[in-house]
């Protein structure tokens, strides 16, 4: 009986130290040099990448793209698997406009919450839908709440996959409904050549982006920017 609870006791403390050893946020200076994690991208050209969260949503998805339309912009939509399932009109029509598809896993679980291996599978099944809109196109993950961590990291590059964050002045917690006007001043203000922009078009009301974006779209294209999706912001580093 001892030398099971032995067994059991060095059991978790050989897990704890792997966990902790191999669970902390990964540093943007420990991975930036090497081009796997994306948060912006060094260019001359006056491109910035729209991105959008959380998706698809059947009321303001269709909304934002019609927003992208008018002011002839593309975005890159990191979606969620199991919304993609419920909405495929909606991600038909994302694709139909000209934008790209990101993995934003399966459900949205955060990985320091549900662990690696759930993480894993959450990855693979988004992608078997993603691919149904989008074969052979370049492969982006943004990870549920940014976290990423050294395994997570390795995982998304086995699988093919280039992690995209985003620019860290363009954070707008849009989430947060801090107001249209208040949202698109942030992103007129701190705009710069090569931004990700991270917006949300699911997870709840988000009126409040889709006037952002009736905003600072025309105001930001009579200063030249235009707006790609991330795999065309990427053909533009420099």
């Amino acid at each position: 009986m001892k030398w099971v609870l032995f067994v059991i006791v060095f059991i978790c403390f050989y897990t704890n130290i792997y966990t902790n050893a191999n669970a902390g946020m990964i540093k943007r200076k420990q991975v930036e040099p090497t081009g796997q994690v994306v948060w912006d991208v060094t260019t001359k050209k006056k491109v910035i990448a729209l991105t959008f969260d959380d998706g698809p949503n059947p009321i303001y998805t269709p909304q934002v793209l019609a927003v992208l339309e008018k002011y002839n912009a593309n975005a890159t939509f990191f979606q969620i698997g199991n919304r993609m399932e419920r909405y495929p009109e909606v991600v038909q029509q994302v694709v139909e406009a000209g934008n790209e598809l990101g993995n934003h896993s399966m459900t949205h679980p955060y990985e320091n919450k549900v662990g690696f291996q759930q993480m894993h599978f959450e990855i693979i099944q988004a992608e078997r839908i993603i691919q149904k809109y989008q074969p052979n196109h370049p492969k982006l993950f943004r990870p549920p709440g940014g976290y990423l961590d050294n395994d997570l990291l390795q995982e998304a590059k086995r699988q093919g996959y280039k992690v995209v964050l985003w620019s860290y002045h363009q954070e707008l917690k849009d989430w947060s409904l801090p107001g249209a006007q208040v949202i698109a001043n942030h992103v007129i203000r701190h705009a710069r050549n090569g931004d990700i922009i991270l917006l949300h078009d699911g997870g709840g009301d988000r009126s409040q982006t889709v006037e952002a974006l009736k905003i600072f779209l025309p105001a930001l294209k009579e200063k030249g920017y235009q707006f790609v999706s991330v795999s065309e912001l990427l053909s533009n580093k420099e």
